[in-house]
């Protein structure tokens, strides 16, 4: 039977258990479910893999430390010294996407990244943050932003606007870019599925075996847009703590 839902309905929010507050739906979902496992899971790998033998470190260690110094490098080229009081945020940014669209992969569980509502949350909250901090540091100098220096006077009402424009669309292009790849890889992935079972044993060999190659390289995407994603947030911290004028 649920293959003969499609594709698409393995993007569908269903309610676990059923919750009313004054007449709002807060209830939880299996999308609220894979965020806690997601958040489980790493929780559980960084405490086991944490420093405990510093001289004869594990495979699971080194990749938790691996890690970490990937992310604090990340913050330290691109935002520089005044982004270390950001680190925390930004790693756990970066683990979160990066459990979601691999835990994604796993048969059976939600993938959260793949819901606008979800990424836009995220690219929204990261924009808001972002904004505000520009404010605070520089106050209406801020706005300097929106000017390019350099520029003629001249074209400044022309700039200007295409500048500000380009600024408020940054969420939009944050949460469209993370979710746009997670949907169209796992609804490709579930499309070849489908063929291996409508062709049987003696020709579903092939799509077998793309569907292979194309979760290896669904996984690479999986790690690639975590990366994207927390590289633009760092670049936007970057602009709003320095002004890229």
């Amino acid at each position: 039977m649920a293959a003969d839902k499609g594709p698409l309905h393995q993007f569908e929010i269903s309610n676990l258990y059923e919750i009313k507050l004054e007449g709002i739906d807060i209830s939880f979902t299996n999308s609220a479910l894979s965020m806690i496992l997601s958040i489980l899971v790493a929780t559980v790998i960084f405490y086991l893999g944490s420093g405990k033998n510093p001289n004869i470190p594990g495979r699971l260690q080194v990749l938790v430390e691996m890690s970490y110094d990937f992310v604090a490098s990340m913050v330290r080229d691109n935002v520089g010294s005044g982004g270390k009081v950001f680190f925390p945020f930004i790693f756990t940014l970066f683990l979160f996407i990066l459990f979601g669209n691999i835990l994604g992969m796993v048969p059976y569980n939600f993938t959260y990244t793949s819901h606008i509502i979800v990424t836009f949350g995220l690219a929204g909250f990261i924009f808001l943050a972002v904004t505000l901090i520009g404010l605070a540091k520089h106050g209406m100098g801020f706005l300097k932003f929106f000017v390019p220096s350099g520029v003629p006077y001249a074209l400044l009402p022309i700039l200007i606007p295409i500048e500000v424009i380009s600024y408020f669309v940054r969420p939009i292009s944050l949460s469209l870019r993370l979710f746009a790849n997670m949907m169209a890889g796992h609804t490709m992935l579930k499309v070849f599925a489908s063929f291996i079972v409508l062709l049987g044993f003696l020709g579903g060999w092939a799509p077998l075996l793309l569907v292979v190659i194309l979760t290896g390289f669904e996984i690479m995407i999986a790690v690639l847009q975590a990366y994207v994603f927390t590289i633009l947030c760092c670049l936007y911290l970057n602009d709003a703590l320095h002004l890229h004028h």
